[in-house]
């Protein structure tokens, strides 16, 4: 059998077990209660079913991709540089590793009542805290990437008298567009987690305004569709940013 279909084969046998496992969990450990029926795969499904015909699923959904891309855009404009900076630089890495390091190990949620003091509810804060999220792994495998470049091309921009841009321009970012990528799609996953606790901040729309909404209205069921179409968009996204990084390495 090919390798790509031997793949896609366990792929799927992956996921039909983790659905079994969904529905032997709700079998075994909501025997005979009505309201664990709610969250069995079955009902899930119906539910998913029926919002994708719903105009407000779609307005949910694009008001959380919005975030997302709109955050990782700052991420990017911000951590690109940054990581040039640090990675041409070895006194600077050496000043800059060690907040860096204990900035990024700080958890954006627990920042939520600080920002949420400061800049009160909305997309203010939500922005602030994804783009706190993304900067870190862009930053450090941009850090990276100038890192590994081969410094015979280096030498031979100098001996070619290549000015700072055109050596900047034709040599390190082409250089370091890989890792960057790979920041990105690291980048994408945290977004994609930091999202839906971010969106219960007193906004009216998105993915986990609308959880909180089918909490609220004992829709146990929608609440369920809501996981599961969140997991089949962060996949999606995962997916898009693995293409682009297996695109950008074939090309190289």
């Amino acid at each position: 059998m090919p390798s790509r279909k031997r793949q896609w084969w366990l792929g799927s046998a992956g996921l039909l077990s983790l659905l079994l496992a969904w529905w032997l969990g709700v079998e075994v450990l909501g025997s005979g209660q009505a309201l664990a029926a709610r969250f069995s795969p079955q009902a899930t499904f119906a539910s998913l079913f029926e919002l994708l015909g719903s105009a407000q699923l779609y307005e949910n959904v694009w008001v959380s991709l919005k975030r997302i891309v709109i955050s990782l855009l700052m991420a990017l404009l911000m951590g690109v540089p940054l990581g040039l900076l640090i990675g041409g630089s070895r006194n600077l890495e050496a000043a800059t590793t060690p907040a860096f390091q204990f900035l990024r190990m700080i958890s954006p949620l627990s920042w939520m009542p600080v920002v949420v003091m400061l800049m009160g509810v909305g997309d203010q804060p939500i922005y602030f805290l994804l783009t706190f999220a993304a900067v870190w792994p862009i930053v450090l495998n941009t850090v990276a990437g100038v890192r590994a470049l081969d410094p015979r091309w280096l030498q031979l921009s100098r001996s070619l008298s290549a000015t700072r841009w055109e050596t900047l321009r034709r040599v390190i970012l082409p250089g370091v567009v890989g890792h960057v990528l790979t920041g990105v799609r690291l980048s994408i996953g945290i977004l994609w987690i930091v999202l839906v606790p971010c969106e219960m901040l007193g906004v009216s729309a998105g993915l986990g305004y609308f959880i909180l909404d089918t909490r609220d209205r004992l829709a146990y069921s929608e609440l369920m569709a809501m996981v599961v179409l969140i997991g089949v968009l962060g996949f999606a996204l995962d997916a898009f940013a693995r293409g682009l990084h297996r695109r950008w390495a074939h090309a190289g």
